[in-house]
């Protein structure tokens, strides 16, 4: 399996974001962003860490289905400066979804996660296959 790096000056999604945010007026309007994760695996599981700070993990959803790790959650930023004084706003707030295809099947109703200095481990065992079995021939003499 190849690493597959995150690039977010690359992007697609961001343009057309500001074409939609400039369009509805959006100098106030909540944005999404896209969390980068890193994804890896040893012998027994698959692990996901993504960089969440400034993020509640109570305002963060997990789930795990058919193989796939879905991050769902809101990242709220309180401030008492009107956006019309901002010069420069480069920190996300809003919602975010992400959905990562994982590398091996896995027991998503085993899955643990926590946070910690703002970083969220998710682990998730894998599923355990069946053994390859020996099949024995018979062979009938005529």
């Amino acid at each position: 399996m190849s690493i597959i790096r995150w690039a977010p000056m690359l992007d697609p999604f961001d343009h057309m974001d500001k074409v939609f945010d400039d369009m509805v007026g959006g100098h106030g309007a909540v944005r999404s962003f896209v969390p980068p994760v890193d994804v890896y695996q040893d012998k027994e599981h698959v692990i996901v860490e993504a960089p969440l700070a400034g993020v509640d993990p109570k305002n963060v959803s997990i789930t795990v289905e058919n193989d796939v790790l879905t991050l769902e959650g809101t990242h709220e930023k309180k401030s008492e400066v009107d956006d019309q004084h901002y010069y420069r706003k480069e920190i996300r707030q809003g919602s975010f979804h992400r959905a990562v295809a994982l590398p091996a099947a896995v027991t998503g109703s085993k899955a643990r996660a926590t946070f910690e200095k703002g970083v969220l481990k998710v682990v998730i065992p894998k599923e355990e296959r069946a053994k390859p079995a020996q099949v024995k021939i018979d062979i009938k003499e005529s």
